[in-house]
């Protein structure tokens, strides 16, 4: 890896980043402020008012993703989304307001001042981001607080996010804030190290033309040449691969550290099989034009009024690329 002059991370961090497709970043909020993010997050979860919300529930599998406008219209909203398990039959509740929400998002980073000064106005995000040399001129286009609420917080198969947030060529980064322990029970983020070296973009998370939302295949140089309507029509499962992995699960502390994720290494959450939460704030950049193309297939869309804002004062020249292809 070539040496530069950095700001906040060493270069030993950038080469294992590159490495293994993420890092953990000790001390990149102080406890201070991670405890300011988790009391934020209890106002709002106090804030949310079942009565005048539709009710949508969130989930990972493919069989049944949230595809309302809800979820849709959410870039430039702070909207509620709810555990598969909360809502029952009769379409109510079937436990307190504040253990039925699964996540809190999408433009957290936007309109809430709490969140706002830990993205937008963090210098330490921007010495980071141009430490690693990732994107050119990015901008942060959506972030959310996830609950995985007791007991009920659902499983997040194996994935990457440039799937979900898909720019060509794929420039998704993750940041990754726990707001509480995270153990093996609880649900704590595992990783496939080096698997953004080996494992291309297939698929993308899209708004289907028929209306709601699902995958749609990739093609790839290598792809055999198909009718390109009959492949995007095609459903593309994101079950999880049962086969053999070697995955690293990161049990962390809140205030200690937080993860850089590449957009294509593989990665994935177990169960909430604990009595404890497992509260964390994550937000996700991507490279803006002309460096990158952001479509109108995606799920997420800017919005005239609110434009995904841009991370840096300049753009950087130089980048390092690192992913399969």
């Amino acid at each position: 890896m070539v040496q530069q002059t950095l700001e906040y991370l060493s270069q030993d961090q950038v080469d294992l980043f590159y490495r293994d497709g993420y890092i953990k970043v000790p001390g990149f909020l102080s406890k201070d402020e991670v405890n300011s993010l988790l009391a934020r997050s209890k106002q709002l979860l106090d804030q949310f008012d079942p009565e005048n919300h539709p009710l949508t529930k969130f989930t990972t599998s493919d069989h049944d993703h949230v595809g309302d406008e809800y979820f849709l219209e959410s870039g430039d909203k702070i909207r509620y989304f709810l555990e598969e398990d909360a809502v029952g039959s009769d379409g109510r509740l079937t436990r307190d307001k504040a253990k039925a929400v699964n996540k809190i998002g999408h433009g957290l980073h936007l309109l809430d001042p709490v969140f706002r000064k830990v993205t937008l106005e963090n210098e330490k995000l921007k010495s980071v981001a141009k430490d690693l040399r990732f994107h050119h001129d990015p901008v942060a286009l959506q972030s959310m607080v996830i609950f995985k609420q007791p007991e009920i917080g659902g499983a997040v198969p194996e994935h990457n996010d440039s799937t979900f947030l898909y720019t060509s060529p794929p420039t998704a980064l993750g940041f990754w804030i726990p707001l509480e322990r995270c153990t093996s029970s609880n649900g704590a983020l595992s990783f496939l190290p080096g698997s953004h070296l080996t494992t291309p973009i297939t698929k993308r998370f899209v708004r289907l033309t028929a209306g709601g939302t699902g995958f749609q295949s990739i093609l790839t140089p290598a792809s055999p040449k198909l009718d390109i309507q009959e492949v995007l029509e095609q459903p593309v499962s994101m079950e999880p691969d049962l086969s053999e992995r070697n995955y690293t699960m990161e049990v962390c502390e809140p205030g200690e550290s937080h993860f850089l994720i590449h957009g294509s290494v593989l990665h994935k959450s177990e169960r909430n099989t604990s009595s404890q939460t497992r509260y964390a704030y994550t937000f996700h950049m991507i490279d803006s034009s002309p460096y990158a193309k952001y479509d109108e297939k995606n799920w997420l869309q800017p919005t005239l009024s609110m434009p995904f804002p841009k991370v840096l004062d300049a753009p950087i020249k130089d980048t390092i690329s690192a992913t399969a292809s």
